[in-house]
């Protein structure tokens, strides 16, 4: 996240030094890393769609217009079913598996219709630096309709 923060502040958009999220054209683009989250606790979180930002030694709380949940570990079949299913949410909310660049394969699956231009520069980022290939996203062993997915092979 740090080099990709570093790519980001290069393009004038504001990062936090200790946060993950990027502030570009007046709107928050917060990144959740995380190994698993239950599905209420991601509905929660989602629902509420906060982002907090730090300013010299105060916080302040902001709507975040987009949220990438970026997961060390395979995100359940349940999450994935809980963003399809919501027509709003696959407009906000990306999500990334990132599980396989742990294990040193270059394929991981992404699911991503949110129109961020951040996290599209997140995805080149991941294709250009670490040889990224997308392919769709399978829930229940079959192709997820519109969704779309991504190989980090």
């Amino acid at each position: 996240m740090k080099n990709f923060k570093n790519l980001c502040a290069g393009q004038g958009w504001k990062t936090s030094e200790t946060d993950d999220w990027v502030e570009a054209d007046e709107k928050y683009h917060n990144f959740l890393c995380t190994k698993k989250i239950n599905p209420s606790g991601f509905k929660s979180i989602t629902r509420a769609g906060k982002c907090v930002v730090r300013e010299g030694l105060a916080y302040r709380v902001v709507e975040s217009s987009y949220m990438a949940w970026v997961f060390s570990e395979p995100p359940s079949d349940a999450l994935i079913t809980t963003v399809l299913e919501n027509p709003e949410l696959p407009k906000k909310i990306a999500v990334y598996d990132l599980s396989p660049l742990l294990e040193g394969r270059k394929k991981c699956v992404k699911l991503n219709h949110t129109g961020s231009h951040v996290f599209s520069e997140f995805e080149r980022f991941l294709r250009k630096q670490m040889g990224v290939k997308f392919e769709a996203f399978l829930v229940h062993g079959e192709a997820s309709g519109n969704c779309e997915v991504a190989n980090l092979a």
